[in-house]
């Protein structure tokens, strides 16, 4: 499992194990970390030897990081040139040890307004061996980074990146929001992140996820000092596979898990059929259907059992989906309000969300699942969709606060949080653009749902179900577009990826 940790907590423990070595060496075991995973990027290249690598350091120690790994890789024959954003604010050490191994230092543009910092980062470029780059390596704010980058620091970053060398950034892209994965101005986008001792929420967690690139995680020693539970985890296939609900040899369909749906309308009768589909794509014993759209349902899966309702007499049930394509009439209102005076767990999706009573999701002692895309999710918190889009992390904290119940908010990065709040929030690390097609989160509420049935706890249904779901959608697309109902269909093979 990725587990990633705030900013303090990574500092305290830091603090703590330094107090316990010898100066310097924590920063010594992050520079050796980086120099490598630049190496590895200049031999895919070539080769390190007479390699052509720019350092844009900053004030702080992820500029010092920078040095002296720049150091390191100059002392096996590199030319490393580092370009001060802070000049005479450097890291002394560094700066030292870099023009010991024979490296140079060059200031970069002061931080004004218009063109002058572009003009002087193009001359800075220029001076770079005429711009033929092999590596540039960001050392600029790092985790304590607040805001966008300033002027002169955004157009060095613009300018080095139209030479088409690959960019790594140190610790996390800088110009993101480490804690929350905010992007509040220029910031840059790396071709990969070396980041040190644990994986900081900006690097799961869109926008700033986007631009991290691949992530390598880089061992100091910290670990022991870090809380055992983290701020935000990823689970990984084997978390997952533990998790699979897998029949036994005295299994029924009951035991297995009944799954009531309760969707579609004369306006989206495939609503109906694609969360049926996910729902028994996902391992449901048996699905319950109420709703006006029996006859196509029964046309694609004839084993659905159908009911004209309402819900609450359609027959037993161990979960209940409720809301996609329902419509907003007085019978879908009615159709809720029944699921959710149920004893048992319920997912509430797309026109559900509009209907649902908030107060009555708090008062159920049953588990409710919220599956909000950012739109629905600025509805049900009364901000704008950029709002919701822009602080991705803070927006699922606060849903599942506010309606004490389990969130699941889709998006670039599917994140799914408990309305307890005394648990790590969890990101998926399966979710794909391909997934932004019409009806695929009807398929992923079936999913979920079944999982529900089948006894996952809420959380972990949801976890689950979005990370089956965004590998159905890899397995189905792989490389060309698909439907939600080619996702579903290929739920099983997902499954037997994770179970292998």
């Amino acid at each position: 499992m990725r587990t990633a940790y705030s900013v303090e907590t990574v500092r305290a423990a830091e603090r703590a194990l330094m107090a316990r070595l010898p100066e310097g060496a924590l920063m010594q075991r992050a520079a050796a970390g980086l120099a490598a995973a630049c190496a590895d990027v200049l031999r895919g290249r070539g080769r390190v030897y007479g390699a052509r690598i720019v350092l844009l350091v900053g004030s702080g120690d992820n500029g010092g990081d920078a040095l002296y790994a720049g150091a390191r890789l100059a002392r096996r024959g590199a030319g490393v040139r580092a370009v001060l954003t802070a000049p005479g604010r450097a890291h002394a050490g560094g700066l030292a040890a870099l023009l010991a191994a024979g490296g140079w230092v060059t200031d970069g543009p002061a931080d004004t307004a218009g063109d002058g910092p572009s003009d002087a980062a193009a001359d800075v470029v220029a001076d770079a061996w005429g711009g033929h780059v092999d590596l540039v390596v960001d050392g600029v704010t790092g985790i304590g980074g607040r805001g966008g980058l300033r002027p002169g620091a955004a157009a060095l970053v613009r300018a080095f990146a139209a030479t088409g060398a690959p960019l790594l950034a140190v610790d996390l892209p800088s110009g993101v929001e480490a804690d929350t994965g905010e992007v509040l101005g220029d910031a840059v986008r790396a071709d990969a992140t070396v980041t040190f001792g644990t994986y900081k929420p900006g690097l799961l967690v869109d926008p700033a996820a986007e631009l991290a690139g691949a992530l390598r995680l880089v061992d100091i020693g910290i670990g022991p000092e870090l809380p055992a539970v983290p701020d935000l985890e990823a689970l990984q296939y084997a978390d997952v596979a533990a998790l699979l609900p897998v029949p036994g040899g005295g299994s029924d369909k009951y035991r297995r898990g009944v799954v009531g749906v309760v969707a579609g309308s004369a306006r989206y009768p495939g609503a109906a059929v694609l969360a049926v589909s996910g729902a028994l794509r996902g391992g449901a014993g048996a699905v319950r259907y109420v709703g006006p759209g029996a006859d196509a349902v029964i046309a694609c899966h004839p084993e659905t059992l159908v009911h004209t309702g309402p819900p609450s007499k359609a027959g037993r049930v161990q979960a209940w989906v409720v809301g996609p394509g329902l419509g907003d009439g007085a019978e879908a209102a009615g159709a809720v309000d029944d699921v959710l005076a149920t004893d048992v767990p319920v997912l509430v999706d797309a026109d559900g969300l509009r209907l649902l009573d908030a107060a009555a999701v708090r008062a159920r002692t049953a588990p409710t699942v919220l599956t909000p895309h950012a739109g629905e999710a600025a509805a049900l918190l009364g901000v704008a969709r950029e709002e919701v889009e822009a602080g991705r992390l803070a927006a699922v904290r606060e849903l599942a606060a506010r309606h004490r119940a389990t969130v699941l908010l889709k998006g670039s990065t599917t994140l799914v949080a408990a309305g307890t709040g005394d648990a790590p929030v969890r990101v998926n690390p399966t979710g794909t653009a391909w997934l932004a097609t019409a009806g695929s989160g009807d398929v992923l509420s079936g999913l979920i749902g079944s999982l529900l049935a089948a006894g996952l706890a809420p959380r972990d249904a949801a976890s689950v179900g979005a990370h089956l779901h965004g590998l159905a959608a890899r397995l189905a697309a792989d490389g060309a577009p698909v439907a939600a109902q080619d996702v579903a269909e290929a739920i099983p093979a997902a499954w037997r990826d994770v179970g292998a």
